[in-house]
Formats: structure tokens, sequence, C-alpha cells
């Protein structure tokens, strides 16, 4: 450090600048206020037709009735916001309690402010440990090196020489001490560009979602024109315009899908809970929809297949190496203590850097009392790297006054052979040695020591002193231990792993082989680029290549891009600012939650909350599962609806008086759909899930046969309401009793419908053996619902009611069980024809 640092600018200054340029600190418009999020619920059709059908009541001066209606809204609103916030109010909880502190120098002096309060120009002082808080360069550098991982991809730490060299915000100082002149904040820094650059980049839709707009705008269509064609008839009929409005509003709400809002998001809601069991966040619900479809899952390496921290993995002295991984019998052989004696003693006393921390925790497991640990000596002088020489020394003190000085330096393995004046064979094989240990993956430093007398005066350069070689040391970028077989796990169900890192190929290709990723070939970032940007072509090109390394985050952006362009359904995993626009283009981004960066959990749809790999294949596991529920809760929902819309049009058609009413549409959504929603989000796991293939691109949410058997089901219990209905009135029982015979029906038979949809047993076996706690409790409740609404004169009068007697109520809940019968019936058919 110089003697006289600069005296950073002024108080007055920098509180200008900080008023005229903003805080440094990254925007927030990737968060969703309260009122955005209660605008987008508001915005969905099933909550405009029940404001739109309690408007005709009040329109019709029957404000008992609207405000019924909007007492379901508020309830429904409520469910739904309630979610969306806690999805929103998690991922607060998981960013940094407050931004970096740094250590600037205003008129002269030093003093701690918050980093949001840096400003450009500003003179920081940086020591081990810091978190860089602004862009910037580096005027004075004392062994300064920098972790860079979270916008390089590189595990490496970058010296840093003093020489006007770039440093960036939020990148950690392992290394040293130095001074930083601030160059640019907030929005202006490389961080602060890639976050800003998500913004140009639209959040992809889940390939379910789009399948089902796709039926959405179909049976939209249809049913605009059935309930125009209903509200005309009813008006020529019995000529009241108002009550047709309400028929043809009845209607709608039976036949547009997205009039379920409630279904679709209780469900994804309660699969975002089961999957947060597994310290998985969902910042998007639709990203649930998409694991199970996921084809191609493309990973990170440095803090997602390994670690993000440097050990010794391997020791070589005369050509002979050693694998620190199986040291014979649990010790270091002798022939080895000096080599690491010497490292230490080339390292600080108290280091940050990673290499330096693992060699100082190798010594005290393995040179505990020995002679090769010296507590006792002093550290009296320090040789610097520098850009010519690309190693440092230590120069130290022994215990007695005229022992000699000893000397320990530790480098390249070039500077190494330079310093020791190797002859040219001895350079070639050091070189090789070296070589040997790259390909395997490892970052390789050689160690020499030297000894000086303590009479003579020091050497102002290292090359002065007659150093020994003493071998090499190498360092691995630790594989985390679950990656393999989560890996093996995902390969078994059908899902293409890629790797894509910005290090070097050697460590590119030692990785995947230990990570179990098989590729024909390494694509470095070079020869992706010459491959051309046409996402189609690329995406040919790709056909087996599942490492890529030395990829700039732009070419890994083109990777996830041309790989969607080829039919994939792609998740792309990530911690650093870095892979930030690739989460946020993929079908599903998974970000780290611990190391992540918080562009990259703003850009991503699923966080990782203890940057657990076999969370990845968990998720990817329970989203298999919550789709194949969520496929039957979907043929459910169909089926349940056509008896509404039967009740909605035949009583029209036949001269009877109207069954339902908004009101007991408003019911039927509110208790029964989401009710039989949770019963199916809790179905177990199907055997032999995750050794299935991924589910096609263009294979259907329904196909056929399941499209007729809901209907089928639908029209029998159609069917049981029919004869409910007509039964009723023949029986010369006034309307409302009617009425309430025929729900008393229809809930009831839906609300068992459930058994035979649920899973592959009899609806009776599930009744009567194999009932869950969820399935009890959800019949349970709609039953006593049923029950309430039905039979106290208040309520049910609130609903069109008129309670039956006890014989009547009973004849027609036997009425609705006995519905099981011929639904089983239609589901063994439906079996035998498959």
């Amino acid at each position: 450090m110089s003697e006289a640092p600069p005296r950073g600018l002024s108080h007055s200054v920098a509180r200008a600048r900080l008023a005229a340029e903003g805080a440094n600190e990254l925007g927030t418009e990737q968060r969703r206020s309260l009122a955005a999020i209660a605008g987008e619920v508001v915005r969905e059709p099933m909550f405009l037709l029940l404001l739109g059908a309690g408007a005709i009541y009040l329109a019709m001066g029957d404000a008992h009735e609207a405000l019924i209606l909007l007492g379901f809204v508020a309830i429904i609103m409520t469910v739904t916001i309630v979610q969306e916030r806690r999805t929103e109010n998690a991922l607060e909880a998981l960013r940094d309690l407050s931004s970096p502190r740094a250590l600037v120098i205003r008129d002269g002096e030093a003093q701690r402010i918050a980093g949001r309060e840096v400003v450009r120009d500003d003179i920081l002082i940086l020591s081990e440990g810091d978190r860089i808080p602004a862009d910037g360069v580096v005027l004075q550098a004392h062994e300064l090196a920098t972790d860079e991982s979270m916008l390089s991809g590189e595990s490496e730490p970058v010296a840093k020489f003093g020489q006007r060299e770039p440093a960036y915000a939020g990148t950690l100082v392992v290394r040293g001490q130095g001074l930083l002149q601030v160059c640019a904040t907030g929005q202006h820094t490389e961080l602060g560009r890639i976050g800003k650059s998500l913004t140009t980049i639209a959040v992809e839709a889940s390939p379910l979602r789009d399948e089902i707009a796709r039926l959405t705008r179909q049976l939209a269509l249809l049913g605009v024109g059935l309930c125009l064609l209903l509200a005309l008839l009813y008006w020529l009929l019995r000529d009241s315009w108002l009550d047709a409005l309400l028929a043809g509003i009845t209607l709608a709400m039976g036949i547009l899908p997205q009039e379920f809002p409630v279904i679709m998001i209780v469900f994804l809601a309660l699969g975002a809970r089961r999957i947060a069991s597994h310290q998985v966040l969902t910042r998007r619900l639709n990203a649930i929809e998409t694991l199970g479809e996921t084809t191609v899952l493309c990973v990170d390496k440095t803090g997602t297949l390994t670690q993000n921290r440097m050990a010794l993995a391997a020791l070589a002295v005369d050509g002979q190496l050693l694998d620190t991984g199986q040291l014979p019998g649990g010790e270091l052989p002798e022939a080895y203590h000096e080599l690491l004696e010497y490292a230490v003693l080339a390292s600080e006393i108290e280091p940050h850097d990673p290499m330096e921390q693992a060699f100082h925790h190798y010594a005290r497991t393995y040179l505990a009392d020995t002679e090769h640990l010296h507590p006792a000596w002093s550290l009296a002088r320090e040789y610097e790297l520098s850009p010519a020489l690309l190693a440092m020394s230590h120069l130290w003190r022994q215990d007695g006054d005229d022992d000699d000085d000893v000397v320990a330096t530790k480098g390249a393995p070039e500077a190494i052979a330079e310093l020791c004046h190797l002859p040219d064979a001895a350079r070639a094989r050091l070189i090789a040695d070296a070589a040997t240990l790259a390909d395997r993956g490892l970052r390789v430093l050689g160690i020499a020591k030297a000894r000086h007398s303590p009479h003579q005066e020091w050497p102002s350069l290292q090359h002065d002193f007659d150093f020994e070689l003493l071998g090499l040391v190498g360092f691995a970028d630790p594989l985390r231990p679950e990656v393999p077989a989560a890996i093996r796990e995902c390969q078994q169900a059908g899902i293409r792993v890629l790797m894509i890192t910005g290090d070097h190929p050697h460590t590119a290709r030692a990785i995947a082989r230990q990570a179990g990723i098989a590729s024909r070939g390494t694509l470095t970032g070079s020869e992706l680029a010459a491959l051309g940007d046409d996402a189609a072509n690329l995406g040919r090109q790709l056909a087996g290549i599942n490492v890529f390394a030395r990829v700039t985050p732009q070419q890994k952006l083109a990777i996830v891009n041309a790989l969607k362009a080829a039919g994939e359904v792609v998740a792309m995993t990530g911690d650093g600012v870095n892979d930030a626009p690739a989460l946020k283009a993929a079908h599903i981004g998974i970000a780290m939650g611990k190391r992540g960066t918080d562009v990259a959990r703003e850009a991503a749809a699923l966080v990782l909350l203890d940057d657990d790999f076999t969370a990845i294949v968990t998720a990817i596991r329970l989203g298999r599962r919550i789709f194949a529920n969520l496929r039957q809760a979907m043929s459910y929902t169909l089926a349940v609806h056509v008896p509404i819309i039967g009740l909605s049009m035949l009583p029209l058609l036949f001269g009877m008086p109207l069954i339902l009413a908004p009101i007991h549409i408003a019911f039927l959504e509110l208790v029964i759909d989401p009710a039989c929603s949770i019963v199916f989000e809790a179905e177990p796991e199907r055997p032999q899930q995750m050794q299935q293939p991924p589910r096609r691109a263009g294979e259907t949410l329904l196909s056929r046969p399941q499209l007729l058997l809901a209907l089928a089901q639908g029209a029998l219990v159609l069917l049981s309401c029919g004869v409910a209905y007509a039964a009723s009135l023949a029986a010369a029982l006034d309307d409302a009793t009617a009425r309430a015979l025929t729900f008393i029906v229809l809930v009831s038979a839906n609300a068992l419908l459930i058994l035979p949809n649920r899973s592959a047993q009899s609806g009776w076996q599930a009744l009567f053996g194999g009932l869950s706690a969820v399935a009890a409790w959800v019949l349970g409740g709609t039953l006593l619902s049923l029950l309430l609404i039905t039979s106290i004169p208040a309520l049910a009068g609130a609903f069109g009611f008129v309670p039956p007697a006890p014989g009547l109520w009973l004849a027609a809940f036997a009425l609705g069980c006995a519905t099981l019968l011929l639904l089983e019936g239609s589901k063994r058919v439906a079996a035998w024809r498959g």
C-alpha cells in the first residue's frame, strides 16, 4: 500500500453524486407488487363472470344474491393473491440482508459505509474477504486476487497487480489488499448490465400452458356461441332479458376453461409447497407444469456440479504422483512432507485464498507433531506476484540467530522452472508432469525452496535466490458428492444432461467424466462461434455434444435457444450473473440460492435454497408426479362440468324451470373443484416414474380415450341428475325442492367421481379400503357442506332451495352414490377398449 493514499472524494461531492446518479444497487423492476398481483388475478375471466352476475342481480334488485356472489369472489381472490404473495415474500427473504459494506476514503480518512452509498470515483480500500461493491480499476495491489467465478465461470482467483486492471462489483477478494477507484455503480456495472439485459428476454411460457391456451381459445368460441344461443332462446321463449343474461352467464361459467383459476392455482400452489419442503423455491408456478416434460438439463460447472472451492488433489515429487484422495494407510508418505511444508511457508499465515487454505488444512492433518510445522518462525519478507513472474516467495526467520533464513516459493510451473534455473531436460519433465495433472482437470502450482544467510542483505528480486525444485501440487474444485447419482437418475429418466462452463476444456472434461456426463466431444466457445448464429442449424450441430467449455454468457443463451429451436424442453441451472440470461430464456431456470447472485435468482423460475444438486432431480420427480396428477384432475374437471352444462341447457329445451344459477356454479367451483384438486395432488408417485422418458412435446394433455372417458362419466352423472329432476317435478314437488334434490345428486355424484379417477384401483376399493386421509377429509367436508346448504333453511334460501324431507334427502344422496356403479362400468369399458 502507498504511504500516502489518495484523499478520495469530499463528503459534499459524494453526497451530490449520490443524489444525481442514484444509489449503488440493482433496480427492482423484477419484483411484483401486491397491487400488480391483484391486478393479474382480477383480470381472470372467472372473476369477471362472477362480477357480471353480481351486477345483474343488483340490477334486478336482488342485493342479497349479489352480496353472496361478491363474497365468493373475495374468498377466491384472497386464496389466489395470498399464494402469489407468499412466493414473492419467500424470494425477498432469500435476498442478502444488505448490500456489501465498503471501506472508502473520504476527505483523506477511511470510513465504513453501506455499499449502496458508494459513488463513482470513490477510492475503496480492499482487504481479504471483502465483497467489492462496484466496478473499478485497481490503483495499488499487494498480493491482491479476486474470485470472479460469478461473472466468468472460472473457479481460479484472478491476480491483480495494481496496473489499473478492472475489478467488478459482487466479486470477492480472496487474497491480499489493494486500492480501487470506482468507475461504475448500480445498473452501470457489469453485474447491473447483465441484470438490465434480462428485461429484454421474455419469460418462457410452459408447453402445457400453451396447450391449455389453445384449448381455451377453441372452447371459448364454442362457449360464446352456445351462451348467446341460450340467452337468445330464453329471451324469445320467456321474455326476460335479465334472466336470459343470467342463464347465459351460468352456461358460460360451466363451459369456459379459464373460469377455473381456483383449481389450477390451488393445484400448483400445493405442488409448490410440496417442492418447497425439499428446499426448492418456486418463483413461477408454470415451471411446475414443465418440470416433468424436461428433456434437456443444462448445468454450470462452478458452484453447481462442483463445490466452488479448491481442494488439494495431487502431489508430485520427482515424477512420483500421489493422489491425496487415496493416501496409503491414511498417512502422508515422508517423501511428500517437505513439499507440503514449503507450500504452507509460501502461503499467508491466515489465508483467505482457497488454495492456501487447503495447504494449511492438509498440513494440520498430516504434518501435526512433526518437525515440518514452524509456528515460531517469523515472516520477514514477501516477494509478490508480478505480470513478468507468476510466482510469490516468503522469507522466514528461524528460531536461532545464526540459522539460515528459509525462502519458500509457489507459482506457475513455468515460473518455478525459471526460478530454479532448470536445465532443458528437467524443465521438459516438469512441464510434462504439470500437463498430466492439468489433463485431470487440476490447477497446478510448482513449489521450491532456498536458503539465505541472515548476515547478507535480502535480494530485491526472487531470481537472486538459489532455488531448489521440490515438486508440484494439483488442486481440484471438488465435485459435489451427490452429483453422479443425480445425473445418473436424470439419464435413466431420459433427460440429456449438458455441462456449460467458462472454465478450461481440460477441467470441463475431467469434471464431466467424474459426474458421469458422456459426450462425443468438447465444444469450446470459439468453436461454437464458428458454427454461426442460426438457432435451428446450431441445434443440429449440438447433437451428441454434452460438454461446453470457455463459453461466454451470450453463448450460453445461444445454446439454450438452439435447444429450444430443436424442440427440446430446457431446464438450466446456474448461480452466477453470467447465467442469468440463459436462466430466464430456458423453459425452467434453476438458480442456486446460497451461492447464487440476486440477478440469477431474479431470472430463475426455481431456486435451490440449500444448493443441493439432488434437489433438482427431486424437483423433476415431483414435477412428473404433479403432471400425472394434474392430468387426472383435468380429466375429472372436464367430467364434472358436463352435467353442469347439461343442467344449464336442458330445462330450457324441455320447458322446465331453471336448475342452476351463478351462485350454484360458484359453490361447486369453490368447494368441489379445489377440494378434488387437493385429493389428486396428494396422489403418490407412480411406480417406475423416473424410468420413463419425458412427456413428448406434441403429446396432448388428455388423450382421446381419456377425453371420451371423461365425457362419458359426465354424461352418466347428468343422466342421474336429469332423472332426479324429472322425477321430482313429476311428483309435484315445488321447484325449489326439486332444485335442492337435483343439486344433492349432482354434488354427491361429482364428489364420488373422484374415486374411480384418482388411481387405477376400483372406486369401491378406494372407498372402503384405499381411501387416503386427504380424500376422506375432502369427501367428508364436501358432503357436510352439501348437508348444511340443503338442510338449514337460512342457508338453503340463499341458494334458492327449500330443504327437502329427510327421506327425500337420503334418496337423492343414494342416487348420487349409485352413480358410482355406472362410473365404474364406464371405467372398465374404457380399459377394455384401450
